[in-house]
């Protein structure tokens, strides 16, 4: 597998930085300040190739309190909210698309409330 700084980078329109959390898992997001957070609203946005390679070095760098980071595509809604670009990135913000056995009973469950 090629490491993410000897990748080209080719950028189309908004990106992030996105990797997990060493510590359980959960998907985070690169912060312009250099810290990670779960809330893609906080995520520094750019769509110049050589500030995500910043942002992508510095996270690789970062490999104590996150894995596999990545460039990811977003998009920014017309309420200026960060919204995810694809699929992919759709499942990971929101979660598994079916039950688990260890979620099951927990979406009925949340409609009745």
């Amino acid at each position: 597998m090629t490491s993410p700084l000897d990748q080209k980078i080719k950028i189309s329109g908004p990106v992030v930085v996105t990797a997990n959390r060493v510590g359980d898992g959960a998907v985070v997001y690169r912060r312009a300040d250099g810290g990670w957070s779960t809330n893609l609203s906080e995520a520094a946005v750019t769509a110049d190739a050589a500030i995500a390679r910043e942002l992508i070095k510095d996270a690789v760098a970062d490999d104590l309190r996150s894995v596999g980071p990545y460039i990811a595509p977003v998009r920014l809604a017309a309420d200026g909210k960060i919204r995810p670009g694809n699929l992919r990135e759709v499942i990971r913000l929101r979660g598994p698309t079916i039950d688990l056995p260890a979620t099951q009973g927990v979406r009925s469950l949340a409609l009745q409330i």
